[in-house]
């Protein structure tokens, strides 16, 4: 198998260094006076993005790490990873916690903490595959939005220097409900900015993170099945470590309601199926294209026998709340593009309409207490309150396709 650091590095973002590189030099002083001797929570620290925030944080000598993820195996493997390298300044007091952040467990060891310094967020739902129907769009507004509030009240009680949560890039003038819970979820958070700071980040696609389409192709390979990838949908890509300093850039160097995102050209942009098959060139392998996945998956029989014919499925993207391409800011709102070398800078937001984010909160809640509801209502609830929403829907999901 090649090394899928450097494969990111020279096939994906294309670039040898991060491009935050400069920001997060020129900020050392800052960034160190801001996170030394803190207490750091970290919410969702396991995934791909909360792991790379921990590392990222942990060159600045914070005076504690506590990390929270309901995956186990996750924070025993993220652990694992800092404990045997030699390149991280692990606190005296790091300590893993694999439970629910809505969890009264959870609430017990915040409580008896009095709170933390630092506190970021990376527990969420961020596949569009998540809204298949009403129950995983319940499961998905629960986690982005309605636990995020009662996270957000307990924070109220011991407030934190800085908080921070992830939002994405689909939270721009968002055609799914996935990009809409994390809009709600922006206007949330600010809506507690008089009682902490606030701050968050869109951004692009975190090459080969867990659960992504080009994860799934490490996967597939190894288990020699064939590679399947929508062939019009383009993407912007940040590797592991530059996701890390995104998030720490905005956490520790935005200022209350601000929304961090990188400067990105969209001659960066990249199509799933162009990953795929570079990497299967880089593997060794003649790629095959097919004309279904049947074909491809009868094709695949031949690798057992040492084949380097790897056939694919490459397709036009047909499924509900697909959007064809990026954007992180909308014609709405203001841009600060001059303070930081490679992010730009959402300002102005201002705290929301309480009366209207109360007003949704609790017919989503009073829409997933009743045993009939639909998905249907979910987004004409969503559609009310955002009216940039307009949802993509062809009655097919992710969960139909290889």
């Amino acid at each position: 198998m090649i090394g899928i650091s450097r494969f990111i590095t020279d096939r994906v973002v294309r670039r040898e260094t991060s491009m935050f590189r400069k920001d997060v030099e020129e900020r050392e002083v800052e960034l160190r006076e801001r996170i030394e001797d803190k207490t750091v929570l970290v919410i969702g620290g396991a995934g791909s993005i909360g792991s790379s925030f921990v590392k990222a944080i942990l060159h600045y000598s914070p005076a504690s790490l506590t990390v929270v993820d309901i995956n186990e195996n996750g924070l025993t493997e993220l652990t694992r990873d800092l404990r045997s390298s030699d390149g991280w300044k692990m606190p005296e007091e790091y300590i893993t916690y694999p439970m629910d952040f809505d969890s009264s467990v959870f609430r017990k060891m915040f409580c008896a903490r009095q709170g933390f310094d630092i506190v970021a967020n990376f527990s969420a739902h961020k596949h569009v595959r998540s809204e298949k129907d009403i129950f995983s769009v319940e499961a998905l507004l629960q986690n982005n939005v309605l636990h995020a509030k009662r996270l957000l009240d307990l924070l109220s009680e011991y407030p934190p220097e800085a908080y921070f949560c992830v939002s994405t890039d689909k939270a721009a003038n968002p055609v799914n409900i996935m990009g809409a819970s994390k809009r709600v979820m922006e206007d949330l958070i600010f809506s507690y900015s008089d009682r902490f700071p606030v701050k968050t980040a869109r951004f692009a696609n975190v090459a080969f993170s867990n659960g992504s389409l080009p994860d799934g192709f490490l996967h597939r390979i190894e288990k020699q099945q064939p590679l399947s990838a929508p062939s019009d949908v383009r993407r912007y890509f940040v590797s592991p470590e530059e996701s890390g300093q995104i998030c720490m850039l905005a956490c520790m160097l935005g200022e209350n309601r601000e929304i961090f995102f990188p400067k990105l050209k969209e001659a960066q942009m990249m199509t799933f199926d162009a990953i795929g098959t570079a990497l299967l060139q880089e593997l060794g392998y003649e790629v095959k294209e097919c004309a279904s996945d049947a074909e491809a998956i009868e094709l695949s029989k031949a690798l057992k026998q040492g084949s380097k014919l790897y056939p694919v499925h490459y397709s036009a993207s047909d499924t509900s709340g697909e959007k064809a391409y990026e954007e992180f800011v909308t014609e709405k709102e203001t841009a600060d593009f001059d303070r930081f070398e490679s992010l730009g800078v959402i300002t102005g937001k201002s705290i929301p309409d309480r009366d209207r984010l109360e007003d949704l909160l609790r017919k989503l809640e009073e829409e997933f207490s009743k045993p009939s509801t639909t998905k249907e209502v979910i987004v004409k609830l969503l559609e009310e309150y955002l009216p940039e929403f307009h949802h993509i829907e062809t009655g097919k999901s992710l969960d139909g396709k290889m």
